[in-house]
């Protein structure tokens, strides 16, 4: 199973076989890690961290991982101080960044334009999120988190709360979790369900059977593992119906305590309001471990697809 110039664009690229391999990949890199072993599988190696839209846990998590593995990293994220304010084309933009690294990582706010950078590029191509697309980076480390904390993906019942129609860390994972046969409720507002297509291709790709409801409450019950997704109000056309929706669909300290005992809460991050601070510090809050999973998982891949 070779990875070698392999992009990572979507979550549908990629068998269910070679998830685990990346799985495996990450649990040898998070060994390492603990025991403080140096490595340089990456030593004179560059990423080039392409940022068209803002990022902290993303960004730094890639460069983190690079640097790990003894490569370094070029980029930016901020578009004011580049070619691009002066309107060059992504095209151009690619296709001069290749020249001075060995692997891209992007993240862009248009859907598809990540598949177009593995299109131009002779170099791999990660994507780190194209619009409210795909991401397909955040849902292996999602499916590791998972895997580590309950031991298990297949036969868990997950609830996916929040913006799931424009929630790009959404679709992937519904799609990844469905692979390895866990099952789905999906918990959203009404006008932000996942998409009827996306719920058509899982349904009959994997046999998963999926339930859907607005009421936060009913979907939580039964759940072993809560993922949140934030509203994604930078992607509403009305900024005041999104900040509507924001207040009225959170989970609160009461919600949380007629879930399950050992039930988990996940977010991919920037959490806002949706979650309700005081559940940061209860031992169902797994966000932040969540978040150190990145660096393994990101590790893996890097070296795994590295030219």
């Amino acid at each position: 199973m070779s990875f070698k110039g392999k992009d990572v664009i979507s979550i549908r690229d990629f068998s269910k076989e070679e998830i685990e391999k990346i799985l495996e990949e990450a649990e040898k890199m998070e060994t390492s890690l603990a025991k403080n072993i140096e490595l340089n599988y990456l030593k004179g190696k560059i990423l080039a961290n392409l940022f068209f839209e803002p990022s902290t846990r993303t960004r730094l998590s890639f460069a983190s991982a690079m640097q790990k593995l003894g490569g370094s990293v070029i980029g930016f994220e901020d578009i004011t101080s580049t070619s691009v304010a002066k309107g060059e084309s992504l095209i151009d933009t690619i296709k001069t960044v290749e020249k001075y690294c060995d692997v891209i990582v992007i993240r862009h706010p248009r859907e598809g334009s990540a598949r177009l950078a593995a299109e131009i590029s002779e170099k791999p191509v990660i994507n780190a999120g194209d619009g409210a697309n795909q991401h397909p980076t955040q849902t292996i480390l999602d499916l590791y988190t998972i895997k580590k904390l309950k031991g298990r993906i297949k036969g868990l019942n997950v609830a996916l709360v929040g913006d799931l129609k424009y929630g790009r860390v959404m679709k992937s994972l519904a799609y990844g979790l469905a692979m390895f046969e866990a099952n789905l409720t999906l918990v959203s507002p009404v006008g932000l369900e996942l998409p009827e297509q996306t719920i058509k291709e899982i349904v009959e790709k994997f046999d998963t059977e999926i339930i859907q409801t607005d009421n936060i409450l009913s979907g939580l019950k039964n759940a072993d593992v809560i993922y949140v997704c934030r509203i994604q109000k930078e992607r509403f056309e009305d900024v005041y119906e999104a900040e509507k929706v924001q207040k009225s669909f959170r989970i609160t300290s009461q919600m949380l305590e007629k879930t399950k005992e050992e039930a988990i809460i996940l977010h991919a991050l920037p959490k806002t309001v949706e979650i309700e601070p005081s559940i940061d510090k209860t031992k169902k809050a797994k966000y932040f471990d969540q978040v150190y999973y990145g660096i393994p998982v990101r590790m893996a891949i890097i070296n795994l697809v590295r030219p």
